[in-house]
Parts: C-alpha cells; sequence; structure tokens
C-alpha cells in the first residue's frame, strides 16, 4: 500500500493483513509515509512491515510506534537476527522464503520465525512456483507469489494460513480496487463454502 486511495478501498474490503514495504524501489515507502498511512487505515487491519536486510532499530521504532503490527523478512536475516529482533519487538514475525522445490519447503520449516511466507524468487515477482511442494509442510504458512482472483481459490486449497497478494490486484504498477474486491469477494466465498 503507497496511496491513500489505496488505504480507503483496504478499509473497505477488509482484509486481515496490509503490507508496507520498507525496501526495493517499485512499492517503497518512507517511515514518514507509513505513518501517514496507518494513521487512515482501520484499526482492525495490521500493517505488516516488509523489510529487506534492515537495522533492527528501525524495525523496532516502527514496532513502537504503533506503524506496523507484523514484521516480514525477506533479506539474508538468520536465525540469529531473528532471535535479536524477537528480543527487541513483541509482535508476529514472519520469514519470506523462495521455494522452487520440496526441499526448499523443508528448510522454510525450521525457521525460528513465527511465521514463513512461500513465494517465488526474490519476492514480488508476480510468479507463482509449483504449489504441489507445499503438500504435508506442518506449520503455518503465507503463501506468496502470482496470486490473483483467478487463482485464490486454487491456492487456497492448500490450506495456507494467509494468502499475501501485490502485483495480482495492481494494473499498471497500482492498486487496483476493483481486482482488490475481485480477491477479497472469490477468497471469502471460497473460505465460506469450505466451513
Amino acid at each position: 500500500m503507497k496511496r491513500a486511495c489505496d488505504i480507503t478501498w483496504a478499509n473497505e474490503y477488509m482484509p486481515d493483513y496490509v503490507g508496507f514495504v520498507f525496501a526495493g524501489q517499485r512499492r517503497r515507502i518512507t517511515d514518514e509515509q507509513a505513518v501517514f498511512l496507518r494513521s487512515r487505515l482501520d484499526a482492525r487491519i495490521q500493517a505488516v512491515g516488509v523489510f529487506v536486510d534492515a537495522s533492527q532499530e528501525r524495525i523496532a521504532a516502527l514496532v513502537q510506534n504503533g506503524v506496523i503490527q507484523l514484521v516480514q523478512l525477506h533479506g539474508h536475516e538468520d536465525e540469529t537476527y531473528i532471535k535479536k529482533l524477537r528480543r527487541r519487538i513483541a509482535v508476529p514475525i514472519i520469514q519470506a522464503f523462495s521455494v522452487a522445490s520440496r526441499r526448499d519447503a523443508e528448510r522454510a520449516q525450521q525457521s525460528a520465525a513465527d511465521y514463513i511466507l512461500l513465494d517465488h524468487g526474490a519476492g514480488g515477482t508476480g510468479s507463482s512456483f509449483n504449489w504441489s511442494v507445499l503438500r504435508g509442510l506442518q506449520r503455518d504458512y503465507f503463501l506468496a507469489g502470482g496470486l490473483s482472483p483467478e487463482n485464490s481459490a486454487q491456492a487456497l486449497r492448500l490450506r495456507p494460513y494467509a494468502l499475501d497478494v501485490s502485483s495480482g490486484i495492481e494494473s499498471e504498477g497500482v492498486k487496483d480496487r476493483e481486482k482488490i474486491k475481485q480477491f477479497m469477494a472469490q477468497v471469502r466465498q471460497t473460505v465460506h463454502q469450505e466451513e
């Protein structure tokens, strides 16, 4: 989420989480932008801060100031980094993994993070991976990579803890209200049918 209208649409369709990206170029926002966006976000929606090899001081400040309620790590953060960060913050930590094989999925299961996020490549590619390698996974995970309104029902059959979508709800590089609406409607319909 980068723009005020993105937040308006999130408040309208009420996902469980929204992401504030503090890395890369295309979706990156400043700490000040995140403060502004969080102030307009419905309090029932949790903001996830997405980081790549960030300083723990910066992450802790954003958590302590109430800007983010979860931390998602997409860099080279190791078990030591995660354990040290956990001592500084009292919010869930999500560690992202690139998944190309069953071995990658098994390696992700060993993470000390509260949740794992399974993605294609370095993340943000808009491409999915072979989801069959996730069969038998024994912990909660966020599924990312190539998700869209068209394949969200299929993704939910894998029973992930959550779906992490970005480019699948964008048009020309920015969030698209209609695609957000379609994605949330498809997810809710699928979940309702399986209850």
